[in-house]
């Protein structure tokens, strides 16, 4: 088995049993594998202590995501939770906040050239200047070349993206797997029903680009789906 991986997983949301059985589909093997995680680890579905208790465990590093970003500003006194994220507030260890603290808005991995951020980097703007909320949020840029949260208001950031680095996110599960040439979305959905998606890269592999990401991508099935009615995803 090949070791020294690095092993880059989408949107967890809570979903402990779905990321137990993709690291044992992959064959993380601990002590010598990465993993790395592109945030929302929190909420919306049925088990988020144990998500957090398996990062620590594991010596996972973690982009930050809106999810975390939300519980963190209610702790801080910024916005009032609503029932969902009260509930994940309350269920937090001191151990919990800690790994929540410590989540950076982004993770460069030099050996892959590859860049983890939650939700996506503005096109032609280096990473240090994106507004953090574009990293926690944006999905698309408009015709005016302006980040927004709204898919349906232009046309997917990833797709006008030229790197480098490869930037590999998730965040938008409605568009599910995009497999750009110089970013690749890995949220497909798992809280939602869909599943569980990594990127596995072998040491100081570079990450493939466009369709080739896929030969490097591996996923579970979600057990159930934990949040939303209807078809599809709803919006975050």
């Amino acid at each position: 088995m090949a070791t020294g991986r690095t092993i880059i997983v989408g949107d967890v949301h809570g979903c402990r049993d779905e990321l137990d059985a993709l690291l044992s589909t992959a064959r993380f093997a601990q002590g010598s594998d990465r993993l790395v995680l592109v945030g929302d680890l929190v909420a919306r579905g049925p088990d988020t202590p144990g998500v957090l208790a398996l990062v620590r465990e594991l010596g996972a590093r973690v982009a930050r995501g809106n999810h975390e970003e939300k519980v963190l500003a209610g702790r801080r006194g910024e916005t009032r939770l609503g029932p969902e994220h009260q509930r994940v507030a309350s269920e937090l260890s001191a151990e919990d906040w800690l790994v929540l603290d410590a989540m950076p808005l982004w993770l460069d991995l030099p050996g892959h050239a590859v860049r983890v951020v939650h939700a996506g980097v503005v096109p032609g703007l280096p990473v240090e200047q994106v507004p953090p909320q574009a990293l926690l949020r944006m999905r698309a840029i408009d015709a005016q070349g302006r980040w927004t949260d709204d898919r349906s208001a232009g046309e997917a950031w990833g797709a006008t993206y030229a790197g480098p680095p490869h930037v590999v996110f998730g965040h938008d599960a409605r568009r599910e797997l995009q497999l750009h040439p110089w970013a690749t979305g890995i949220d497909t959905g798992c809280v939602y029903g869909g599943r569980l998606t990594a990127v596995v890269l072998d040491e100081g592999e570079p990450m493939p680009r466009g369709e080739a990401a896929r030969a490097r991508l591996t996923s579970v099935a979600a057990r159930r789906r934990y949040f939303g009615d209807g078809a599809g995803p709803p919006g975050r």
